[in-house]
């Protein structure tokens, strides 16, 4: 019997009232046609209904792959739970998935993805549920939202606090999958999966065994087949035995505005200076002075935003090896990529399945992690996570709390001020306007990085903006350096309310971060 259908087949084999976990990275591996069929099928049929469905990072993007909008539909969709979800400018219409949660029209979660992960193991295993300190003070702690986007979600709580071994732990019960949907490049005649055009394996090998361990319904969304025992074995991620559907795509994106990049899949190696460097500007300036925390040899873990400008600053300066680059969907060393890309490395050294980088992430193994800031607050608290006014401008949380939670060493990179107009000048940085407001907030919106904890536990915490580096301490904020150029007391101190202090022994940092030309970093 063959295991190939049509995305019509195969979304008519879901049922109503079940959990359906879907493999996915924004546009990165998304099995967007056979969501696009169940959307239909519940257009015409009234089929599926009730849905609650799992998302360890997001399910399609706003920039052509509508993803988890195929199926963000009242009456399909009771609830969803999500490391991330679409996000992009306001410029462009609010994905109708942010539209259900701010109209509290579905039940909306959002998990830090390495913990979802850790969540399908557990279900796969039969075992009592998450038991974990990632989250811990954030947004994810019961203390505060517990997860919860909406008030549909926090109706039904999803996370309890709960003592084990003379500590207090994170407890996430476990939710049982009944369907899998995951994309792969190619499978053969009995099932079999080989990744060789993807940019990333993801979480689809281990989504899938949660969904056979519960007698359920695995869908593997391809580009092509080949003969049965055509693949070799050490190529095939995700065996025949747990796939009973295949649906084939040839027109699958490898991801966002991307048909096919060899490069990303790892199948050519790209001329270093065929990268793009960083365009000189105020945050070009912001990642050369978190560059300058790195030594030779180091193993780093990069986000969105400012931050992922860090690796074009090692490239131009000559040692784009100098470094190991770690992202959360996998990629192990070479060049991370940015904008539509990002999520993706080009020439690395290997392909982990994100649900092994995220136990690396969660126990700290790699040296210091760079990533982004939206506010900061007087306790050192960050939001990556939540934008009231406009949501869909963020992401959600995806792997940062996982991430930080046990990082030994944080770079920040941010704004001070948003919307302020900076002149880079042969003496510095020269405030030309003020900004709307500061980013330095007496409380952030959402807590995705908890300060507090930050301090309990002794990690090293930086923030870096286009004014000053400022380093978390028992009393605060603290400007340990100051950018060329900038006014301390007034950029700084009062532009911040006071929320900042200045160091008495804060030093200026080298114009050579300012400049054209290289800086001089030396692994």
């Amino acid at each position: 019997m063959t295991k190939i259908v049509s995305a019509a087949v195969a979304a008519a084999r879901i049922p109503d009232n079940c959990v359906v976990t879907v493999s996915s990275s924004s546009s990165l591996g998304c099995p967007d046609l056979v969501l696009k069929a169940i959307g239909e099928r519940f257009v015409s049929e009234g089929h599926p209904r009730n849905l609650t469905t799992l998302h360890p990072i997001a399910a399609g993007d706003m920039y052509g792959v509508k993803g988890i909008d195929h199926i963000a539909k009242d009456g399909l969709l009771s609830r969803v739970l999500a490391g991330s979800y679409p996000s992009g400018p306001s410029s462009l219409p609010m994905p109708e998935i942010w539209r259900m949660i701010v109209e509290n029209r579905v039940a909306a979660y959002n998990v830090p993805s390495g913990v979802m992960f850790d969540m399908h193991r557990e279900a796969a295993a039969r075992r009592p549920g998450v038991l974990t300190s990632v989250g811990m003070d954030t947004f994810a702690d019961p203390i505060r939202q517990g997860c919860a986007m909406n008030d549909k979600g926090a109706e039904a709580p999803i996370v309890s606090r709960v003592e084990f071994g003379g500590q207090t732990w994170l407890h996430f019960p476990n939710i049982y999958p009944d369907v899998c949907i995951l994309r792969a490049t190619t499978a053969d005649e009995w099932g079999n999966l080989t990744y060789e055009h993807e940019g990333a394996y993801l979480g689809g090998l281990e989504q899938a065994i949660a969904t056979r361990n519960n007698r359920g319904l695995v869908i593997a969304q391809v580009k092509r087949v080949t003969a049965s025992g055509s693949l070799r074995p050490h190529d095939v991620r995700v065996p025949g035995h747990l796939v009973d559907l295949v649906v084939i795509d040839p027109d699958q994106m490898q991801t966002c505005e991307t048909p096919y990049d060899p490069a990303i899949s790892g199948q050519v190696m790209r001329p270093w200076n065929s990268f793009r460097l960083a365009e000189h500007g105020v945050e070009k300036v912001i990642a050369r002075r978190a560059a300058m925390e790195l030594k030779g040899g180091m193993t780093a873990n990069l986000g969105f935003g400012i931050s992922a400008q860090v690796p074009r600053i090692l490239l131009e300066e000559g040692h784009p090896r100098a470094v190991t680059w770690v992202i959360e969907q996998g990629a192990v060393g070479g060049m991370p990529l940015t904008d539509f890309a990002f999520g993706c490395a080009a020439n690395a050294d290997a392909y982990m399945p994100s649900p092994q980088q995220f136990i690396y992430f969660q126990g700290s193994g790699f040296d210091m992690s760079f990533l982004s800031f939206m506010e900061v607050d007087v306790e050192g608290n960050v939001n990556v996570s939540k934008l009231g006014k406009k949501p869909y401008l963020t992401a959600g949380c995806g792997g940062f709390v996982d991430i930080t939670s046990n990082a030994r060493k944080i770079v920040f990179s941010g704004w001070f001020e948003a919307g302020a107009q900076v002149a880079l000048t042969d003496k510095g940085i020269s405030i030309e306007r003020p900004g709307k407001f500061t980013k330095m907030v007496e409380r952030v919106e959402h807590v995705t990085f908890s300060g507090r904890r930050a301090r309990e536990i002794g990690q090293d915490v930086l923030y870096v903006t286009e004014r000053c580096v400022m380093r978390l301490t028992d009393q605060g904020l603290l400007a340990t350096e100051i950018m060329p150029g900038i006014d301390p007391q007034v950029s700084i101190v009062d532009a911040s309310q006071g929320r900042v202090r200045l160091a008495p022994d804060a030093v200026t940092m080298p114009l050579s971060l300012l400049g054209t030309g290289k800086m001089g970093w030396q692994p």
